[in-house]
């Protein structure tokens, strides 16, 4: 039996959005100075209080026999701190050990949802890298999802968890059209998903936080690059049982750590995500924690899944973390006129690789999702009438 996991970190709630296409002007550039104040008196007492004790063993296996897969600081925000990436040499699962804090998780996460939510195109590389992330997230991406459920019955009742603005459900309902989509996330952009309709309901939270009230009311539960925000994936796979009728289906999609691009690039592959990935799980250990809680595996798919963005991600990242600093408010002064310059000039004389590299990881991807190249994967399964759950 695996080990009982550790008390789960309460994962934060990230501001609201600022609203979209908000102007760059001299009342958001103070915004940005006061925002600066608050960070820097975080930042006076150094990052170490935003760790847990490093663990000394897997939060899987229970082995203690680990090795350092990844040291790196946040390449996306640039925010202080250093990130180690463990990995089990007994069941390849690799964590993020230290791991984060409620309050370092609540720190890192701000602005970033901000960030990708606003209107403005962002001309910097970090600003790139982001959109690059939320590239797995298209219109084309949700429908091939989607596709992966047509074999199975139409299902009554659909509930996205981490569906963020509800772009998900929106194109699933396409093809499914007689399906009551909901949405669960932790922000308030799930709120603005019903407003605009793409959900029927929108529950905010934590979803093994909200079984009470969702116990056996789904068909079908979506995780969706969830899983590795998590900070016990266990109680998350529990909760999404939970709120399952017998006979229904989990899909759940997340990265995959026997990619060879994390091999190949290092710190710079864009599916470390520090600090915000806490786990990368290997199939087989998802595929056995599902066996272990009664389910049966209808469906696996490594080719599908693959999102065609590694070396355009590595790219912007790496160009991004040589450019002058931007006005960040955790930086502890703004840059000077001649930086920003610089800056703006660096990032437009690097548009024209970023693209090639754009178009390479899209001519490469019908051959590279065949192999262990893929970075991402994809499992169905069915609820069995005996399943644990919460």
């Amino acid at each position: 039996m695996p080990p009982t996991p550790r008390t789960p970190v309460t994962p934060p709630t990230p501001a609201t959005p600022p609203t979209p296409r908000t102007p760059v002007t001299s009342s958001a550039q103070q915004s940005v100075a006061q925002r600066r104040a608050v960070y820097l008196g975080e930042l006076a007492q150094g990052t170490d209080h935003f760790h847990e004790p490093r663990r000394p063993d897997c939060p899987w296996c229970g082995s203690e026999r680990l090795r350092t897969r990844l040291r790196t600081p946040d390449l996306l925000q640039h925010k202080p701190g250093t990130f180690v990436v463990d990995e089990c040499e007994d069941c390849a699962h690799a964590f993020q050990n230290p791991r984060l804090t409620t309050e370092g998780l609540a720190f890192y996460y701000r602005d970033f949802y901000e960030n990708q939510d606003r209107g403005e195109e962002h001309q910097d590389h970090e600003g790139f890298a982001e959109r690059t992330l939320r590239s797995r997230a298209g219109r084309r991406r949700h429908e091939a999802a989607a596709r992966a459920m047509l074999p199975f019955p139409e299902p009554e009742s659909w509930l996205d968890v981490g569906t963020g603005h509800g772009h998900f459900p929106a194109a699933a309902k396409e093809l499914f059209t007689y399906t009551s989509f909901d949405g669960l996330d932790p922000t308030s952009r799930v709120d603005k998903a019903r407003a605009a309709g793409r959900v029927e309901e929108a529950h905010r939270g934590r979803l093994p936080d909200l079984v009470g009230r969702l116990r056996a009311r789904y068909d079908v539960v979506s995780m969706f690059h969830h899983l590795e925000h998590s900070p016990d994936p266990r109680e998350e796979l529990r909760a999404a049982l939970a709120v399952l009728r017998p006979g229904g289906h989990l899909l759940v999609e997340v990265p995959d750590p026997d990619c060879a691009f994390g091999a190949l690039l290092g710190k710079w592959w864009v599916s470390y995500c520090q600090p915000q990935h806490l786990h990368l799980m290997p199939l087989r250990n998802l595929l056995d924690e599902l066996d272990a809680l009664g389910c049966s595996v209808v469906s696996t798919d490594r080719r599908e899944p693959h999102v065609p963005y590694d070396l355009t991600g590595a790219l912007a990242l790496a160009i991004g973390n040589r450019l002058p600093g931007g006005d960040e408010p955790w930086r502890p002064a703004p840059p000077t006129d001649l930086q920003r310059t610089l800056r703006t000039a660096l990032t437009r004389a690097t548009a024209p690789l970023l693209a090639s590299a754009f178009v390479l990881d899209h001519a490469l991807a019908p051959l590279l999702r065949r192999t262990r190249f893929s970075n991402a994967y994809r499992i169905i399964a069915r609820k069995n009438p005996r399943a644990t759950s919460l």
